[in-house]
């Protein structure tokens, strides 16, 4: 008996494992057939196979490594840091619905992101495009911020009547279709299979229907019917993948049906996020991802790819902590649930590898292990937390295993501690009291502040109210030892914030930044800034940084509320070195609920801390035998010379302690009280170094 590879349309008779079935998916127009070599002479036939072999050999083996699933699209699939915000996007829940040797999703989602400004700005689908391999699959999800504009396309409305609308907007019948084709084509000219998704629907209800505008149909606010389809978002989909015969979820009708049947009530108290219509939180996004995979099985795209319903599913299905220095505790959410298990009912145990704990919630106790009981066949919806506290430097690799001595699955987590290392000292600030002006102390390059559809409006102090002699405050953090002063005050272009925002326009920001200086690599330790709403609560924004351009980034901070007037600090130990000729930008992108006038977004004392150390010095600054460890509140330096004087600054520069106490080839001093990242100044009579500590 031969098998044999040839041309065909049904893929049936492979029986080979589900995840081993997936390699051959890419090319599913083959099928397997059965020679049954009896009457032909073999000598015949073995020239014939291997002729076959040759011409599919090299397609088969391009295919053997896992299919990518590019996921483009906006806030409502976009990958969130949970740290940040209570979003999640379908897109960061969407991998635990495959076999990981199959299939990887790559979720490039960008939140305020429409058709066309995911396509037009660089950062975006440019680099998305950098990463498709031939094979792969494009899933494009749009709508939500192409609605700009009461569904007309923002270039026109900008051209003609209104010179500040917002730019991302398309018409349902015009630029939307426009963009999608693009993505079609551009797709499958890099030998990718593009997939249209419509929008999932807000919660928007009438009654206990979800109405035309909760499902991407604007002709309701212009009193058309339901026949007229100018402003359907989703019939346009639809009639883009009938025409490029590219096949559609229909995410939107999906969505309606799970919704409606939740109810308004139930919707609002487990599915989005608080007071919020549009984003789904970490239930919402995982039942919006399944809604996708069982679509997906249904209409045969990747079907072999998928896992059953019946199954333990564990999100992310692996972890990656990421870096940071050693002394810190890194803490990721996790999600569990479970469909139609076997058996019916039981206790699933989670357990971590050494050097890792876990807990049901945040604030519980961290140990090695915790149960989920479930029953009926069915594991309810959970998150829980796997913390990683670094006390070497180095990677350091380990397991979650879920086990109900019936099911097991293991998922790898891995996370990189980094040795506080010495150099000379940057700090980059901008006071933004009564200019935008910065004070550069250390090797760098400061980028100086800007802004994009945002203007500086003032600079003066949030009021809030009056003390007891009748002057107007601000309500400032006890810790930032200010109890009024001025701020820079920014305001968008135009001075009118638009009605119907909800997140954040990635063309509207205010931005700062820094560059390595020439010849050295810049060790960045701390990003920090006060920020608040003036005028009014309903100011929102959200800060990131990024190493190129915002095409990835990190967000250290979003604002879902802000009180009036109120300063806030946001702080972040990022891990990051910059070489030279890198730069880190960082961005305050703001927003507001309701159309208003008169509300500004105050910005004080944005700050980057880190170590420049000379790129022809770094082998022997590696090589320092200096080293630093806390014990029960003292700290002890190691490795120094005797007759030294010990300085101890804080990340604003300000002294908090010094030291002569002399011990042969060591140093002890008191923690300092406050939690945070210090700098340690050692003076020998031969020469000066700092190190950096952490107190947690």
């Amino acid at each position: 008996m031969i098998i044999v590879v040839m041309r065909g349309k049904d893929t049936s008779s492979v029986s080979i494992s589900p995840s081993k079935k997936a390699i051959f998916q890419p090319f599913a127009e083959y099928v397997m057939v059965v020679l049954h070599v009896t009457l032909f002479n073999a000598t015949m036939i073995r020239p014939f196979c291997l002729l076959m072999l040759f011409i599919l050999l090299p397609g088969m083996l391009q295919y053997a490594s896992a299919i990518t699933i590019h996921g483009i699209g906006d806030s409502t699939m976009a990958t969130y840091d949970e740290a940040t915000t209570d979003k999640r996007g379908w897109g960061m829940m969407f991998q635990q619905f495959f076999y990981s040797d199959s299939v990887t999703v790559n979720n490039r989602s960008k939140s305020g992101a429409s058709s066309k400004s995911f396509y037009l700005e660089a950062g975006y689908w440019n680099t998305v495009k950098t990463q498709i391999k031939k094979g792969d699959y494009v899933f494009i999800q749009f709508a939500h911020n192409d609605e700009k504009n009461n569904g007309l396309d923002g270039d026109t409305v900008r051209a003609t009547t209104d010179s500040t609308a917002d730019y991302r907007g398309t018409s349902a019948q015009g630029s939307f279709k426009v963009y999608l084709r693009v993505y079609i084509n551009e797709s499958r000219a890099l030998g990718a299979t593009p997939v249209l998704v419509t929008p999932m629907c807000r919660k928007y209800f009438s009654g206990s229907t979800i109405t035309r505008i909760g499902r991407h149909d604007l002709g309701e606010k212009f009193g058309v019917g339901e026949s007229d389809h100018n402003y359907d978002y989703v019939w346009a989909m639809k009639q883009v993948a009938a025409e490029m015969s590219v096949q559609l979820i229909d995410l939107t009708a999906a969505t309606k049906r799970m919704y409606e049947s939740y109810g308004i009530d139930a919707c609002t108290a487990l599915l989005f996020c608080v007071d919020d219509d549009t984003h789904p939180n970490a239930l919402g996004g995982t039942l919006v991802a399944r809604l996708c995979a069982q679509a997906m099985v249904a209409q045969n795209i990747l079907a072999t790819s998928v896992r059953a319903s019946s199954d333990v599913l564990i999100n992310p299905t692996s972890q990656d902590f990421g870096k940071a220095y050693t002394g810190q505790t890194l803490t990721k959410e996790f999600t569990i649930s479970g469909f139609d298990l076997t058996p019916s009912s039981g206790t699933f145990t989670l357990s971590v590898s050494e050097g890792f704990s876990i807990a049901a919630s945040p604030s519980d106790i961290f140990s090695s292990s915790i149960s989920k009981i479930y029953s009926k066949g069915n594991l309810d919806f959970a998150r829980f937390y796997v913390a990683v506290k670094l006390t070497d430097a180095g990677v350091k690799d380990g397991t979650l295993t879920i086990n109900n001595n019936s099911v097991t699955k293991t998922i790898p987590l891995t996370a990189t501690g980094i040795q506080l290392s010495g150099g000379t000292e940057v700090k980059l600030s901008w006071n933004l009291g009564s200019n935008a002006d910065y004070v550069l102390t250390g090797p760098a390059v400061p980028v100086a502040e800007t802004w994009s559809s945002m203007v500086v409006n003032s600079y003066s102090a949030p009021k809030s109210g009056q003390d007891a002699n009748g002057l107007w405050y601000t309500t400032w953090p006890a810790t930032s030892g200010y109890t009024d002063r001025k701020t820079q005050r920014n305001v968008i272009e135009g001075l009118t914030w638009p009605a119907g925002e909800i997140d954040e326009v990635s063309t509207r920001y205010v931005q700062f930044g820094i560059s390595a200086n020439r010849g050295t690599v810049l060790n960045l330790d701390s990003i920090g800034l006060y920020v608040g709403g003036a005028g009014g609560s309903g100011m929102r924004c959200r800060i990131s940084w990024s190493k190129n351009h915002f095409s990835d980034y990190t967000a250290i901070k979003e604002f879902s509320s802000m009180a009036s007037n109120a300063m806030s600090a946001v702080t972040s130990i990022p891990v990051v070195s910059l070489a030279e000729g890198d730069t880190l930008l960082l961005r305050v992108y703001p927003w507001y609920t309701g159309t208003a006038t008169g509300k500004t977004i105050c910005l004080a004392d944005v700050t980057f801390h880190g170590m420049a150390v000379s790129t022809t010095a770094l082998a022997d600054l590696y090589a320092s035998d200096i080293r630093s460890s806390i014990n029960a509140g003292i700290v002890r330096i190691d490795g120094i010379q005797e007759d030294c004087l010990l300085h101890v600054f804080d990340v604003s520069g300000k002294k908090i302690f010094t030291s002569s106490y002399i011990s042969p080839n060591s140093i002890n001093f008191s923690a300092p009280a406050e939690k945070g990242l210090y700098i340690c100044e050692i003076n020998t009579q031969s020469h000066s170094k700092n190190i950096k500590i952490l107190i947690q």
